[in-house]
């Protein structure tokens, strides 16, 4: 650049190139936290400069040669300041006297200083080391690394000390530059090019004007970045969050600046259509700053009340902590610890963060977190588990056995210690290990006792799921939905249906084992049907024909048949004719006599259905698939009773099965 004329395509690329590479360095100037971040800095200052006064000459040369410079100079002297001479010099010579004056003048001052007190702290600094040292706080290898730091520090701010001249001389040279440029060209252009002194002036003035702010304002920004780097002071943050955590930690000043801002508008000629914006502005982000800081000191307040409250709950006389009610317990007897406890093989702790993922994703709810602990009142063997507070399963181990269930055909030879799978009831034995692989040959289904509690667990937990949704474990799965579908949840509540009537609806499909993780169908149906009626047992409805899709995967096997249990059109009708519509909602009525004939059928033929190795599945038509669910829930809750509605169409239905009672 400093030899050879460069065409002007070459010097528009490194033109924007200059420009590309100034903003990098002052946008990594003020993401540094450290000066250190950027040692390389007054080497590159230095490049950039040469880089910069290379570009000058090149074209200036292309000035005073062709009266062309490219297309970006020729853009920054007509369109940046309007072809306006004049005014492009007055823009030029305010940046370089702000170059100049200003922020050089105080990076230079800054740079001494900095160089300085940097020198003369070495010494303190260095017996401050020694003596850390020598008391034990450090070891060798951190004294090392802190004397390195400060040697680096001492060299850094020296070399900012010599790199801050190169941009001041850089703004010496830019103003000589211009004018040498201006008058040469004045010479050339009438001299050489013939032109007359009019548009002499006027050519080699807008060049020279749009080639001296092309020039400069790459400039000012590395002598911002100067002046940012040697000011900045170590921080754990880079230089936006320091200023919008400093800067904005007395929300009350912007009620100052507010009222300051309007009382202009009010009592000056100044615009109110600009200072009312501004100062409502000002307000506003006072108020918010206010909000956050009261909310932060909240918190802060409630962890320490809660630290407070931990103290008091390990004093000895506080009982407050025997007052809280755990959703979930698994308790079990002293010979069971083993399961566990991770230093003797137990991974109970992990099977259950894998019950409640798998939970989660089977359910579509969160399951509280489940408490383990030992109980020395309980069996050796023995665990229970409980549901706030109250048992609904138990169980027995043997840990050195494994637990094996017969395919249907006994083999004689396995013999073991009877016992009831605790999940679904089913007949077995306890084996030694020694006969494990001879059953697993005869077809037995083997299980070692930590799934044998998993799988118990999990069953008793998907049984119980509509118990432990309650009106706060909705309330999150509301806000969680919001996140994604805030149009959809703000439609349904607050005003059409409240928390706990969502609730009421979730809980009716948990309780017939209906997963609830597709919560925007749920919710779609919720706003289509919850301002009609406030009977949420019948929403419930509505909202599994939405499922429709769900439930007939749930039930069915792709590729065969789905074998139904049906009823007949006399006990349909006599249902319905038996429906009762209050206030509260509506019931069936049925004569005792009836109900207990429709209910002995319906137990014929899910046995039935059962001993043919079928899943026994009541059919029914929409209008009385509620009411039958409110007659059999009680005698046969894990059976599944489906409307058509809930069924796609390509299913294959076949009926094996009519309640009909004689």
């Amino acid at each position: 650049m400093l030899i050879i004329p460069l065409p002007t395509t070459l010097i528009d690329f490194l033109i924007i190139t200059n420009i590309s590479l100034s903003l990098i360095i002052i946008l990594v100037a003020m993401s540094t936290k450290d000066s250190l971040q950027f040692s390389i800095f007054p080497t590159l200052l230095l490049l950039v400069t040469l880089f910069r006064i290379g570009l000058n000459v090149s074209t200036i040369r292309s000035i005073l040669s062709n009266a062309d410079a490219g297309n970006v100079i020729d853009t920054f002297g007509n369109y940046v300041v309007g072809g306006n001479a004049l005014v492009g010099f007055v823009v030029f010579m305010v940046i370089v006297l702000i170059q100049f004056i200003v922020i050089t003048k105080g990076a230079e001052r800054v740079s001494e200083v900095g160089a300085r007190f940097t020198l003369d702290a070495m010494p303190g600094k260095q017996m401050s080391i020694d003596a850390d040292l020598n008391a034990g706080l450090i070891s060798d290898q951190e004294a090392k690394n802190r004397r390195e730091r400060i040697e680096k520090e001492a060299d850094f701010y020296g070399a900012m000390d010599g790199a801050s001249k190169f941009v001041k001389g850089d703004a010496i040279a830019s103003i000589v530059i211009v004018f040498i440029s201006m008058i040469f060209g004045l010479i050339i252009g009438m001299m050489q090019m013939g032109m007359d002194l009019g548009t002499a002036a006027t050519t080699y003035t807008v060049l020279t004007i749009g080639d001296g702010l092309v020039s400069q304002i790459p400039a000012l920004l590395i002598s911002t970045a100067t002046g940012i780097i040697v000011t900045r002071a170590s921080s754990s943050g880079n230089l936006g969050e320091d200023i919008a955590t400093q800067l904005l930690a007395f929300p009350k000043m912007l009620y100052v600046a507010a009222a300051t801002i309007l009382l202009l508008g009010l009592v000056t000629p100044i615009d109110k259509w600009i200072t009312l914006p501004i100062a409502a502005l000002l307000a506003i982000g006072g108020y918010q700053l206010s909000k956050m800081e009261k909310k932060t000191n909240e918190q802060e307040i409630a962890a320490t009340d809660s630290e407070e409250e931990e103290e008091d709950i390990k004093s000895p006389e506080s009982v407050v902590s025997l007052l809280q009610i755990d959703p979930i317990e698994f308790e079990f007897g002293y010979g069971l610890i083993p399961l566990a406890d991770t230093n003797q093989g137990g991974d109970l702790l992990d099977r259950v963060v894998m019950i409640r993922r798998q939970l989660a994703l089977e359910l579509g709810m969160v399951v509280p977190v489940i408490r383990i602990r030992d109980n020395i009142q309980l069996q050796p063997n023995e665990y229970t588990i409980k549901l706030k507070g109250n048992e609904v399963a138990k169980g027995e181990l043997l840990l050195d056995h494994y637990m094996a269930m017969s395919p249907g055909v006994e083999d004689e030879s396995i013999v073991g210690i009877e016992t009831i799978e605790p999940a679904f009831g089913l007949p077995a034995i306890w084996i030694s290990e020694e006969m494990k692989e001879q059953a697993e040959l005869s077809g037995y289904t083997v299980v070692d006792p930590p799934s044998v509690v998993s799988t118990h667990l999990t069953e008793v937990i998907k049984r119980h799921a509509y118990e432990l949704l309650g009106r706060q474990e909705t309330k999150q799965l509301i806000d969680h939905l919001k996140e994604t579908y805030p149009a959809l949840v703000e439609e349904i509540t607050p005003n059409h249906l409240s928390v706990g009537e969502i609730q009421k609806v979730l809980k009716n499909l948990l309780k017939e084992n209906i997963s609830i993780r597709n919560l925007p169908i749920i919710f779609e149906t919720l706003a289509d049907y919850g301002p009609m009626s406030k009977d949420m047992n019948l929403i419930t409805e509505y909202v599994r024909q939405s499922l429709a899709r769900q439930i007939t995967k749930q039930v069915s096997t792709p590729g065969e048949p789905l074998y139904v249990i049906t009823l007949s059109g006399s006990v349909e009708k006599k249902i319905a004719d038996g429906i009762q519509q209050t206030e509260h909602g509506n019931f069936v009525s049925l004569d005792p006599n009836d109900s207990q004939l429709i209910l002995q059928a319906t137990m014929e033929e899910t046995e039935r259905l059962s001993q043919m190795g079928q899943m026994p599945i009541i059919l029914c038509s929409p209008a009385v698939r509620m009411y039958v669910r409110q007659m059999l829930e009680r005698y046969l809750p894990q059976i599944p009773i489906l409307s058509y509605n809930e069924l796609e169409a390509n299913v294959e239905v076949q009926s094996v099965g009519v309640v009909n009672p004689s």
